[in-house]
């Protein structure tokens, strides 16, 4: 970039993201005294025609789209270097992604944001465009002047002609909100490609989770109990991997999504509560692997019972395992962490939450009783346990630990928001050896502590 502080006439402020192609930067324009997105082409690919078209195409769509429900484009320009870039409105919201940080929404919010979303992708199908990559962080949020909240359709990149999409050759989309004709080249395309996505979309923003492969989604009242039958299967219909199963448009998911947020029966059958937003200075980090955590499948493991007062739990992988209380032994999320929810390097790692309820883990208001293990190669885990923090609860202290396979730091909270505790760890090899490192969460409640007998148990190969 020629320079860091502006392009044409637009102030950058400070970047909003970077993907492979191009950065996207908050910058304030002079002449509308308002601020905007500037996205501009990465240099790296500026030599290459075929994504400097694609860049161009991105901004032609969104003006073609010419629908308030699709971020608007407000000039197009060119660097002195050469590369393109092009001024679009800015949402000062955020994103879905953001919202979901704190876990699951109640349901009829989640439920009208992905009514809207849903529209959004109706205004491009009657423009004639497929999106082919709608995930929750290409859906914008912007505060209008009332303070009303309006959702936006960005990030047209792999978008293209409803008139292209029976010739379409290249793969395309995101893993877990890609439907399978988007996933193999050469399989023509339409609108239901869209809806599949925004399927994905609700569900997650329902469960907090990712939904799995096409054809191995978990029914979401897994991973959220009591959840309305109809809702399940308005979700669960657009998430059909037969495409002629699927809602036929989007306009017709929407409708459907508006009944259900608005219907009285969700409202009696649901049991979310309306969040009080815990104001937590550390959120569980458990939580936000059950929120953030993308393309992984979930595997949900219902308590079969039996009369052992306790039950090892391994993740998918085999690569790590736990004794817990047989009590939690009721639902087990196998399918792995990403370090980065702790503030490690980012990447993917063994672990697994298992627990009395998945669906209350992330919210520290509510009764629950689980562990949370994740194994890391890199970083400082120690380092980083040492700067959680629960607001709500009493902070008891720290100690060390040590058994025949573990030592390290344990850190506990007390009189925590469901009349629980939260306590902390991070473990190394007893043997001296740096890695691997191992954070675990637990969350009980009720007279005794299990830390040490679940960390003693902990096994990692």
């Amino acid at each position: 970039m020629h320079s860091l502080e502006r392009i044409g006439r637009y102030r950058l402020e400070r970047p909003l993201g970077t993907g492979a192609f191009a950065t996207v930067w908050l910058a304030h324009d002079p002449e509308l005294e308002a601020p905007v997105a500037v996205k501009v082409l990465a240099e790296n690919w500026s030599h290459r025609l075929d994504v400097r078209d694609r860049f161009l195409s991105e901004a032609r769509l969104l003006r073609r789209a010419g629908s308030s429900r699709v971020v608007q484009v407000y000039d197009i320009g060119e660097l002195p270097d050469g590369r393109p870039y092009f001024v679009m409105e800015y949402a000062d919201g955020g994103t879905l992604a953001e919202l979901l940080r704190d876990g699951p929404l109640p349901v009829p919010e989640a439920l009208s944001l992905t009514a809207e979303a849903t529209r959004a992708a109706a205004a491009l199908h009657e423009a004639g465009i497929v999106h082919r990559d709608i995930k929750p962080t290409n859906v914008l949020l912007h505060t209008a002047p009332d303070g009303t909240r309006r959702v936006l359709l960005a990030d047209l990149g792999l978008a293209k002609s409803l008139a292209q999409g029976s010739v379409l050759t290249l793969a395309a989309g995101s893993a877990g909100y890609r439907p399978p004709e988007q996933a193999e080249p050469g399989a023509g395309i339409d609108e239901r490609a869209d809806v599949y996505s925004l399927g994905a979309v609700g569900y997650e923003l329902v469960t907090g989770c990712v939904p799995g492969p096409p054809g191995k989604v978990v029914p979401p009242a897994r991973l959220r109990p009591a959840l309305a039958d109809d809702v399940a299967r308005a979700l669960l219909r657009a998430l059909e991997p037969d495409r002629a199963r699927r809602w036929p448009g989007a306009r017709q998911f929407a409708a459907e999504l508006d009944r259900l947020a608005a219907g009285p029966g969700q409202q009696r059958r649901r049991l979310d509560r309306v969040r009080g937003r815990l104001n937590t200075a550390t959120l569980s980090v458990a939580a936000l692997v059950a929120a953030a955590v993308a393309a992984v499948t979930v595997t949900v493991v219902i308590h079969r019972g039996g009369t052992a007062e306790q039950a090892r739990v391994a993740d998918s992988e085999g690569r790590v395992s736990v004794r817990v209380p047989a009590a939690w032994d009721r639902e087990l999320r196998d399918s792995g962490w990403d370090p980065r929810v702790l503030g490690l390097r980012a990447g993917r790692e063994p672990g697994l939450v298992v627990a009395s309820s998945l669906s209350r883990w992330p919210d520290l208001g509510a009764p629950v009783d689980g562990v949370f293990v994740g194994v890391s190669e890199h970083g400082d885990v120690t380092a980083r346990v040492k700067a959680l923090a629960h607001t709500g609860c009493h902070y008891a202290g720290g100690r060390g630990f040590r058994s025949a396979g573990w030592h390290g730091l344990v850190r506990s909270w007390s009189g925590c928001p469901d009349g629980g505790s939260i306590t902390e760890s991070a473990l190394v090899p007893a043997d001296g050896a740096a890695e691997p490192q191992v954070y675990v969460q637990l969350r009980q409640r009720g007279d005794g502590d299990a830390t040490d007998g679940v960390l003693r148990s902990l096994r990692v190969r």
